[in-house]
């Protein structure tokens, strides 16, 4: 049984794919297993997975007999993973170096906890590395072990799958999957976070994220795929309603889900013009039932902005972000 299962979906990446294997296979702890998930790539993907293979043991892949996108082919992954933690890897980001080496490190010394933490950089294109914005988090005074209800600014943090080693036996327990559609990381690791017992934080950049050009971010192409989100979260609220004795959070993750709802709606090239008043109204429908009794929205501009989501009021909304926009384009001239 190794220490590490290293799951790595992957779908029309072959101009990244080997720098991104290599950073699995380079690693100073060779206890891993990297199990490549080929997702019906057309391309030469599959052949490269197959040479790895070849040249490295530690390498498995399955080839899947049609395209199942990425939530399900890292389900397929995690059916045939044995190590004792499991890792995602997306197939176009790379590991750091060291990096298992020092997650080994960090779990043992907690006497191996549900979940570690570490954090991620975003690398660009003219050679730009960028930690992230919440490197604050990790370097926090508190316990080395502990429960989300002793460190809730975890949820501050991006909510992805991939800067996180997972014990396995905690996952299975879970039944932790991922569903199908978009913003499929959301559905697995809220959940996985609130049902930690014991979680641990590693302080290093772990993961390089990569920031193409142009293309490859499918969260950054317009479609009805990003009305997933509902789904997503319905899944989330379901959990929820399984573990009572989780219910204080729920006005916690309803406002997390609001802010996420209002960036899929603001950024550019999400939501088309045409389908924007009816994203408005399901996500009206969305959020009355899941309102918590009592809650109130944050003061200020966010909370506004996210009480007019979610009772679907567009115009007003737009109003809203038309008026902040001519107040900053005023500050500047007048700076």
């Amino acid at each position: 049984m190794p220490r590490f299962s290293v799951i790595v979906p992957v779908f029309q990446v072959e101009d990244y794919l080997e720098e991104c294997l290599d950073s699995v296979l380079e690693q100073s702890c060779a206890d891993f297993e990297l199990i490549a998930v080929d997702d019906r790539s057309p391309d030469g993907c599959p052949a490269m997975l197959d040479r790895a293979a070849e040249r490295d043991t530690r390498v498995t892949v399955l080839h899947l007999p049609e395209n199942v996108g990425l939530g399900r082919a890292r389900n397929a992954g995690l059916e045939i993973a044995t190590g004792d933690y499991v890792i995602f890897l997306d197939s176009d980001d790379t590991l750091t170096p060291g990096l298992l080496a020092h997650i080994d490190d960090r779990l043992r010394a907690g006497a191996d906890p549900d979940i570690l933490v570490y954090d991620y950089a975003r690398t660009y294109w003219d050679g730009r590395v960028v930690r992230s914005s919440s490197a604050a988090v990790f370097t926090r005074p508190g316990a080395d072990v502990f429960a989300l209800d002793d460190r809730p600014d975890l949820l501050d943090l991006l909510m992805v799958v991939w800067n996180k080693a997972y014990r396995r036996d905690f996952v299975a327990k879970q039944g932790l999957t991922f569903p199908a559609g978009y913003y499929e990381d959301t559905p697995w690791t809220f959940p996985a976070l609130l049902a930690a017992e014991r979680i641990t934080l590693l302080d290093e950049v772990g993961l390089h994220y990569r920031q193409r050009r142009e293309g490859g971010n499918i969260l950054a192409t317009a479609g009805r795929k990003h009305f997933d989100i509902f789904d997503q979260y319905r899944l989330v609220f379901g959990f929820l309603d399984r573990r009572p004795d989780l219910n204080h959070w729920r006005p916690v993750i309803y406002r997390r889900m609001l802010d996420h709802l209002v960036t899929i709606v603001s950024k550019p090239g999400r939501i088309r013009p045409g389908d924007r008043r009816e994203f408005f109204r399901r996500a009206a429908e969305h959020c009355a039932p899941l309102r918590p009794a009592g809650y109130r929205p944050p003061a200020g501009a966010e909370g506004v902005r996210t009480e007019l989501l979610s009772h679907g009021r567009y115009l007003a909304f737009q109003g809203f972000r038309g008026l902040a926009r001519a107040r900053r384009v005023v500050a500047r001239r007048s700076r």
